[in-house]
């Protein structure tokens, strides 16, 4: 009998509506002059990169309106919004299309 290997399954956020699946970009950790930041003096991230979107929402006639990102772009977002999730070790944010402030272009 052939003996099986499972591999671990990732889970899959799928964001219902104008929600966004986003990964926060980490802080730098040291300042140009080469002084570490402590955990307690960083600031949370507004940046992230777009992992999922939703299909978007519904206007008052039932027709779709679709969101404006998509995945794999590089966003600046509103601070202290969204939603927090850690899932398979990962850290993802669950945020609405109207915390979204820009697309960054690199």
């Amino acid at each position: 009998m052939a003996a099986k290997t499972a591999a671990k399954a990732k889970t899959k956020l799928i964001p219902l509506a104008d929600r966004i699946v986003i990964t926060p970009l980490k802080q730098e950790e040291m300042t140009a002059s080469g002084l570490v930041i402590p955990d307690t003096v960083k600031e949370k991230p507004q940046q992230g990169e777009v992992m999922a979107v939703g299909p978007g929402r519904l206007d008052d006639n039932g027709k779709r309106i679709v969101i404006d990102v998509a995945v794999g772009d590089r966003i600046l977002y509103a601070k202290y919004t969204g939603t927090e999730i850690k899932l398979d070790g990962d850290e993802f944010i669950v945020l609405n299309e109207k915390d979204i402030l820009a697309k960054l272009v690199v």
